[in-house]
């Protein structure tokens, strides 16, 4: 499953400005921030997000194909605000939401939807 993109247009312009609020510093939320694989341009989006050890999970509520999916896979890594701390991210993989390789916490909340996306986050540098 997936959410349908009319939602996701609305929770562009609507949800995702009052989350930026909070997103950074109230786990499991988070922002991912990333660089336009075409533009250059730096995008910051509220997600939700979950560690266990190294690994970051973020349940992929509108598929694998949105661009900030794919810039960051094109870039092989990225940026994670969370808990008010900066993370480097690196070698995110779409995996299905069954894979035994889903941070514990995002386990339940995966079953309701296709695709995962799995990273490892880099030791403070």
């Amino acid at each position: 499953m997936r959410i349908p993109y009319a939602v996701a247009r609305f929770n562009k312009k609507v949800t995702n400005p009052i989350q930026r609020r909070w997103a950074p510093y109230l786990a499991p939320w988070a922002m991912v921030e990333h660089v336009g694989r075409k533009s250059g341009t730096r995008y910051s989006i509220p997600v939700l997000a979950w560690v266990e050890g190294d690994r970051l999970s973020i349940v992929l509520t509108y598929g694998p194909t949105t661009d900030w999916v794919k810039n960051i896979q094109a870039a092989g890594r990225f940026e994670i605000v969370r808990k008010n701390k900066r993370h480097t991210v690196v070698g995110p993989r779409v995996i299905p939401s069954d894979s035994p390789d889903i941070a514990k916490g995002a386990r339940i909340p995966a079953r309701g939807f296709d695709y995962v996306l799995n990273g490892t986050i880099l030791k403070d540098q």
